[in-house]
């Protein structure tokens, strides 16, 4: 009898010691699982960084492009027309010195937004805030309801605020797509007044669930494109459901 508590002792110590180890192993692999769960997610964080700062750089190189032709042609127009209109040449050179101006300002503007000047990208032409019903009629290719109308007279813009304000419509869509919940209805919409512009973007879907973008990246960039140009830009769940993005910039009438 006694020899049988024993072998029952001995195993009941046994099994201790084994789910002692199971256990002791199961806990190391949680701490690596979430280790690794942490690199990856800051690695994706990178990514989506990287990706940021290759946008804004083709941004920049845009333009860049668009005020040196402004400037060349100015300057060859200018310089034809010096010997016959001397007045011309001056203007030429005021267009030349404003342009160059305002380039400068923008691309201190966008320099303002790069993390990491290390990045090679690929330079290429960049969209516009003509581009926006484009982008919506994307979206509905992509399985969106969504509608979009302009109100009040459009003017232009300089080229960073339009590129702005297409890609914080971009991003918004985007999250509509992967936040709202199950086919959300959206609206997006331009309104000019005299002396703004203002985009909103919103849907009737889950609201609060739009908050993470995935990345940790998409609302802040939002903000820091709008704000760069002089913007303001609000984004939160509406009190009626869904999700409400709206960025005004600065548009001054006769600019």
């Amino acid at each position: 009898m006694e020899w049988a508590w024993f072998a029952v002792a001995l195993a009941t110590g046994a099994l201790a010691v084994w789910l002692g180890v199971r256990l002791a192993r199961a806990r190391r692999t949680i701490a690596d699982l979430e280790a690794q769960l942490a690199r990856d997610t800051e690695a994706e964080r990178a990514l989506a960084a990287a990706a940021e700062r290759a946008r804004i750089a083709r941004e920049m190189h845009d333009v860049v492009a668009h005020t040196l032709s402004v400037v060349v042609a100015q300057a060859d127009g200018g310089r034809f027309a010096a010997e016959a209109d001397p007045a011309a040449a001056t203007r030429s050179l005021a267009t030349i010195g404003e342009v160059g101006r305002a380039a400068l300002a923008e691309m201190r503007s966008l320099l303002g937004l790069l993390r990491d000047g290390n990045d090679e990208v690929a330079l290429g032409p960049q969209p516009s805030i003509d581009d926006i019903p484009a982008l919506v009629a994307s979206s509905r290719e992509r399985g969106l309801d969504v509608s979009f109308v302009t109100t009040g007279t459009p003017r232009t813009l300089p080229i960073g605020a339009g590129l702005a304000l297409y890609r914080i419509a971009q991003e918004a869509l985007t999250n509509v797509i992967k936040h709202a919940g199950p086919s959300p209805q959206a609206y997006a919409q331009l309104t000019w007044t005299p002396d703004a512009v203002t985009l909103t973007v919103s849907d009737d879907g889950r609201g609060a669930a739009a908050r993470n973008d995935g990345a940790g990246l998409g609302l802040a960039g939002m903000r820091e494109r709008a704000s760069v140009f002089g913007g303001t830009l609000s984004a939160g769940p509406r009190a009626g459901g869904g999700f409400l993005v709206r960025a005004a910039l600065p548009a001054p009438q006769g600019r």
